[in-house]
Parts: C-alpha cells; sequence; structure tokens
C-alpha cells in the first residue's frame, strides 16, 4: 500500500501576491495569483499520493476557489512563511498523525500529478527532504516523515537553509514542473513553454501580447 501525504500549501493574500509581476501583468495580477495557486492546488489533489491538501491563507478571495477545489483551508496567522506553514502542518497532523506531511509552494502552475509523485515517492525514503527550485537557491517541497519534527526553512536562499538544517537534497530528473515556480516574468515565460494548467493558462490569454 502506497505512502499518502499531507500537503501543506501557503497562499498569501492577493494585495501581496506576485508583487514582481505586477508590471508585467497590469489588472490582472491578483486574479494570476488565484489562478496559480488553484492550479498548483488541482495538480495536489489529482496526485494519488495525496490525501489531503491545507491551504493556509487569511485570504477570503483566495479561501473560496481553493477550498471549492477540495483543499481544507486554515487561517493564517499573519507571522510570516514558515508560521503559516507549520500552523497547516499542525492541522494535518491532528487529522492524520500518521501520515508523512509536505510543504509545498503555491505558484507551480505547471505542476504535474505523476512528477509530485515521484517526488513524495522519493520523499518518503528521508526523515526530512527538500526540492529546490529551478535556480536551485530556493525551494519548492519540504516534507517529513511521520513523528519527524516539521521544520521549513523557506524564504530566500532556502536552498542552503535546508541543507544545513539536514534535509535531503532529492535530485531527480523528470521533475520540472515542481521545480518551476513563478515569481517574475521570465519564470512565468518559462512555465508557459512547460505548459500551464488551466487557470493559470486562461488568464495568460487574457494578458497578451505581454506572453
Amino acid at each position: 500500500m502506497s505512502i499518502r501525504w499531507s500537503l501543506v500549501i501557503p497562499v498569501k493574500t492577493l494585495v501581496a501576491a506576485k508583487t514582481r509581476l505586477a508590471a508585467a501583468t497590469g489588472p490582472h495580477r491578483t486574479r494570476l495569483a488565484v489562478a496559480v495557486a488553484c492550479d498548483t492546488v488541482s495538480a495536489a489533489l489529482s496526485c494519488p499520493l495525496v490525501a489531503r491538501v491545507v491551504v493556509v491563507t487569511a485570504d477570503p478571495a483566495a479561501a473560496g476557489p481553493l477550498g471549492a477545489l477540495g483543499a481544507e483551508v486554515v487561517h493564517d496567522p499573519d507571522r510570516g512563511l514558515n508560521t503559516a506553514l507549520r500552523t497547516g502542518a499542525a492541522h494535518a497532523v491532528r487529522l492524520a498523525p500518521h501520515e508523512p506531511v509536505g510543504a509545498l509552494q503555491a505558484d507551480l502552475p505547471t505542476l504535474r500529478p505523476q512528477e509530485l509523485a515521484a517526488v513524495l515517492t522519493a520523499a518518503a525514503d528521508h526523515d526530512q527532504s527538500f526540492v529546490p527550485d529551478a535556480l536551485d537557491v530556493g525551494t519548492t517541497f519540504y516534507g517529513v516523515r511521520p513523528g519527524v519534527p516539521f521544520t521549513p526553512r523557506f524564504g530566500g536562499e532556502s536552498r542552503a537553509k535546508h541543507l544545513a538544517g539536514g534535509a535531503k537534497e532529492l535530485e531527480l530528473t523528470g521533475i520540472d514542473s515542481v521545480r518551476r515556480d513563478v515569481d517574475t516574468p521570465d519564470d512565468l515565460r518559462a512555465a508557459i513553454l512547460l505548459g500551464l494548467g488551466r487557470h493559470t493558462a486562461a488568464v495568460v490569454r487574457l494578458m497578451k501580447p505581454a506572453f
């Protein structure tokens, strides 16, 4: 029987979301942020190794659509990203204390369920592990086995922070969609080439000719 995971996905308030995309996306910035999160959550829920997705957000405009997709929504205490993740993880552990818990960034609009499954399968072999972003600077996934302290170190050069904290870097091929987070116009262009989820693709079509 395959191990199934609880995944925690933090979603910023839309006023603060994707500010580095503001110039390129114009009036569509907040709509794009919701769409990207929807594609991330949808793909995660479609992964056979995911038992549940816990979204942590303080924004009703994001909570509504993500809850409608099937995510469990927990209020963000607004004390930083890692506190939000720990809040969501604590909720997940209360629901399923014997399942592993992972943190997944909310800005993965190309996420493929089968690539996420490859990551979760590999992560199950380590007490704590992570996947770096496409630039090998940040982190897109962090996970722990049941009973292992959940100590995410997202923000800034988080790849180095997770390595220093003893997490195993998962060096897998064929997981580009798990590593392709979107913070800048160049990131979005790279994501378009990989293939966007349907929610993000619909918003990007409104933004032409910018993309």
